[in-house]
């Protein structure tokens, strides 16, 4: 795949604000989780400012809907299974089973995946782009899932069914 790098956006509604008390687990795991990705196998990039995480970041304003915020988590990888291999196991699997004590639970597309000429660092306007394609189209080329996901060549694949995320 040498030519295509996999980026990747998730957002999440939150119940709360993050300063506020019951998110103290979750800003806790924050950098653990984060060194974690940096190191992990497959991982390019991720969007961070130099407090070392995104939560400042502004993005998706359009999708609040009257919730406490939205925090976006994008990032770069070198294959799907690199970024399957990172998002199910070890720590971050750990806070990722923890979520509903921290973000609302949705109906709506809130990850999206699709491929970048590698070097390429995607902008949170781009991603927002991907997720909005996604809950228009469904999985395509241009924005998938790792439920079913697309090679940079444009072929349809079916993830393995332990990527399936009991939302």
């Amino acid at each position: 795949m040498g030519n295509f790098e996999l980026a990747q956006v998730n957002i999440s509604r939150m119940t709360a604000p993050l300063d506020d008390e019951s998110f103290r687990d979750f800003v806790d795991a924050l950098e653990p989780v984060n060194a974690i990705a940096d190191r992990a196998p497959g991982f390019v990039w991720r969007l961070q400012t130099e407090d070392g995480d995104a939560t400042s970041i502004r993005a998706f304003e359009w999708d609040v809907r009257g919730t406490s915020g939205i925090l976006v988590n994008m990032s770069v990888w070198t294959s799907v299974e690199a970024l399957a291999d990172f998002v199910f196991s070890g720590e971050h699997l750990a806070v990722l089973k923890r979520r509903r004590e921290w973000f609302h639970r949705v109906q709506d597309v809130m990850t999206a995946l699709w491929w970048v000429p590698a070097g390429h660092r995607p902008t949170t306007a781009e991603a927002e782009a991907k997720i909005k394609h996604l809950r228009v189209y469904g999985p395509t080329p241009a924005a998938f899932t790792l439920k079913q996901h697309f090679s940079p060549a444009s072929d349809a694949r079916e993830g393995d069914p332990g990527w399936l995320c009991p939302a």
